[in-house]
């Protein structure tokens, strides 16, 4: 199970980078009781083809830096409307809104229990720094913490 914890984890880290480019609707759907291919579908979107490589981006480069990890397959960077990131155990979609209103994955998988993302907020540590000096969009982490060295 321990392997299950690190992989939400994993995945609510790159929620929050997601959403530090402010992906909208971002839902994780756990589909480990559905014997599906992968464990978890974490889905998100924006409102232009930049926005969703920007998000795309964010998420890469949180998991590559922070957990060391690549995504085993990934489609969809040319056209920039669906992109795929395929980290065997979840699944990463991020949609331009009218796509992902249209292939609706959230209906397709309606049995799939949904994960709450708890709000984001500042670190403690940053709150007390004047606004100019932090980086709104590499600053924000799920909960409250009092540090950053809280478990990973």
């Amino acid at each position: 199970m321990e392997t299950k914890k690190n992989t939400l984890d994993m995945l609510k880290a790159a929620a929050s980078a997601a959403m530090s480019r402010r992906a909208e609707d971002s839902v994780i759907l756990d589909l480990r009781e559905l014997d599906g291919f992968t464990d978890f579908f974490a889905i998100f979107s924006g409102n232009s083809d930049i926005q969703v490589e920007g998000i795309s981006q964010a998420v890469l480069e949180e998991l590559e830096t922070n957990w060391a990890q690549k995504p085993w397959h990934q489609e969809g960077t040319r056209r920039a409307d669906w992109i795929l990131l395929d980290y065997v155990d979840f699944v990463v979609h991020v949609f331009l809104s009218e796509r992902r209103a249209y292939y609706n994955l959230e209906r397709l998988w309606a049995e799939a229990e949904r994960i709450e993302l708890p709000e984001l907020t500042m670190p403690a540590h940053l709150e007390t720094l004047e606004a100019e000096e932090v980086d709104p969009d590499g600053a924000l982490v799920f909960g409250d913490q009092e540090d950053s060295t809280s478990e990973i």
